[in-house]
């Protein structure tokens, strides 16, 4: 990702300021509206509930001028910093300055490049603006939100990893152009913190984040490219890794669209690619993801997720179509599995079962559970496989006790294929575990 000093370089003391700037580059005298607006902005932005700071009104014109700067606290790698967005006509540039450095470069931004700057806390609105005549006029109140806003200040307290502020979601519509989210997109707002939540259990776990080579991701089904700019967001600006993050999308619009987009925001390592999971030529993977994958669409991506060794596989699948003709109802539950639902949701459970089981048999520490609240999405299971360092005995052991429950499983509902046993069972197994 591209950065940019926060600042220019400090003018020659001896030579007066232009014209244009020379009214707001004169120092403050003590108390005045200036100072006190920089004093609430220091002790605000060093809170642990955070907040953030939009300047507006640029002063100078031009390609070279951003026409808005967005600094928000971050902690990163255990150091308190303030993160910087200078949004331009064409691309939004990044930079992360110690929290000391940061607070001088807003200080010397503000009625040089700006003349408006907004701090925006959890209980206030806190706005200073420069008159024609160089007066700074402060202004504040009671912090009004949209009705998100309870939400928004209860994930504070539960240290949600993504803001509101990010481009990246004004850029797909999640927020609007003030940052505030767009009522028709609270589910996946939801949706998107869950899954960067899952994501960073996941890295923490396989140690991904600590070992300091650059992670790989592969995204299948990107869509849109919601969790694609989420998960490209978390490894690179949250926690500082170098990030390769590929989106595979079968719609070409939707690709050139996250293209542009990634281009549009400066952000490097991420990109998005035409392809269809079951045709994915395999590649080494840190990362695979194939959210809603439609029936054996989600048995190809785990198998190339398997293929590649991928440390972490994150999969939520979508139907279940599959098994549900096969199963034989047994003695024991046909008062159950007479009624359709009944049939259709075992069929689902037996399913997601036997790839879990699956999984495991590859060496692979494997979760199912509810990814979402029901409230916000239908599609709410989640598939989460981390490898394990097994030695070859150890993996043969447990390759033995999977197949056996799988076998058993099958037996019971008489079921004759699972896509992802027949995957596992062909030309292009998994190598040996490593």
């Amino acid at each position: 990702m591209e950065s940019l000093p926060p600042t220019a370089p400090a003018p020659d003391a001896t030579a007066p300021p232009p014209a244009a700037a020379r009214v707001h580059r004169e120092a403050p005298p003590p108390g005045t509206e200036r100072e006190r607006f920089f004093a609430l902005l220091g002790a605000s932005l060093c809170e642990p509930a955070g907040a953030r700071v939009v300047l507006g009104k640029p002063l100078r014109s031009g390609a070279e001028g951003a026409r808005r700067v967005t600094a928000r606290p971050l902690l990163l790698r255990g150091i308190p910093q303030l993160s910087f967005v200078h949004q331009h006509a064409t691309r939004d540039l990044t930079v992360n300055l110690p929290m000391d450095e940061g607070l001088a470069a807003l200080d010397a931004m503000v009625g040089t490049d700006f003349a408006h700057a907004h701090l925006l806390t959890a209980t206030e609105d806190i706005q200073l603006s420069c008159t024609k005549r160089g007066r700074w006029l402060l202004h504040r109140r009671a912090a009004e939100r949209e009705p998100t806003a309870p939400d928004e200040a209860h994930d504070r307290a539960k240290h949600r990893l993504l803001d509101l502020s990010e481009p990246f979601l004004q850029a797909l519509g999640v927020t609007d152009a003030p940052g505030r989210l767009v009522p028709a997109m609270a589910r996946k707002w939801k949706q998107i913190n869950k899954f960067v939540e899952v994501i960073d259990h996941a890295l923490g776990q396989s140690r991904l984040a600590a070992r300091g080579a650059p992670v790989r991701v592969l995204d299948f089904g990107a869509g849109k490219g919601y969790l694609t700019f989420a998960t490209h967001h978390h490894l690179s600006r949250t926690l500082g890794l170098e990030a390769q993050v590929t989106g595979v999308e079968l719609r070409a619009d939707l690709v050139d669209q996250g293209n542009a987009t990634a281009r549009r925001l400066g952000l490097q390592g991420l990109d998005f690619e035409q392809g269809d999971v079951g045709r994915y030529a395999a590649q080494p993977v840190d990362l695979m993801i194939a959210l809603h994958a439609c029936d054996t669409a989600t048995d190809h991506a785990l198998h190339m997720g398997l293929r590649a060794r991928a440390a972490v596989i994150v999969s939520s699948p979508c139907c279940h179509k599959q098994l549900r003709p096969q199963m034989c109802c047994p003695p024991a539950l046909k008062g159950m599995l007479q009624h359709g639902i009944h049939l259709g949701q075992q069929a689902e459970m037996v399913t997601d079962s036997l790839r879990a089981l699956l999984l495991e048999a590859e060496g692979y520490d494997t979760q199912v559970f509810e990814f979402v609240a029901l409230e916000h999405t239908l599609k709410n299971k989640m598939i989460l496989a981390t490898r394990l360092a097994l030695d070859p005995a150890a993996l043969a052991r447990r390759r033995a006790d999977r197949q056996a429950q799988v076998a058993a499983l099958k037996a019971f509902y008489g079921i004759a294929e699972h896509c992802l046993e027949s995957l596992l069972a062909g030309p292009d197994r998994p190598g040996p575990a490593g």
